[in-house]
């Protein structure tokens, strides 16, 4: 069992709210906005919530909501309680910059994952009226 492995499963003891999946999903997350932004270390609370919101829609398309609300997953702030955890655990660092409130500041979740799936109102079928 790898080092991070190990951290998840005592987070998931410790903290009930989350499950296993939900850290790792943050971790593929943060991997892919590292590459997006050509980082190797730390990046934003916008950089990341820009990145996590590009590769869940990428990874997960109009199914994101409903694998996020399984993962206990249901706004930015949650996203900011994984990423204390994991700091907290001492696999992700922090600036003095960092705060936790800082992710409630995120965007809205129906807009950003649920949104883009959504009919343009030119594809929407209206009933015709009757004659």
């Amino acid at each position: 069992m790898s080092d991070f492995d190990a951290s998840v499963e005592r987070l998931v003891l410790r903290d009930t709210r989350y499950p296993r999946e939900a850290y790792l999903y943050l971790r593929a997350a943060l991997d892919f906005t590292q590459a997006l932004y050509n980082r190797t270390g730390h990046v934003s609370v916008t950089e990341l919530l820009e990145g996590i919101r590009q590769y869940t829609l990428k990874e997960y398309g109009p199914m994101s909501m409903l694998l996020l609300e399984e993962w206990g997953i249901r706004s930015c702030a949650d996203l900011g309680e994984l990423v204390f955890n994991l700091i907290d655990e001492g696999e992700l660092r922090k600036t003095e910059k960092d705060r936790r409130e800082d992710f409630a500041a995120g965007y809205d979740f129906f807009e950003a994952f649920r949104k883009p799936y959504l009919p343009s109102e030119a594809r929407v079928l209206h009933p015709r009226p009757p004659e």
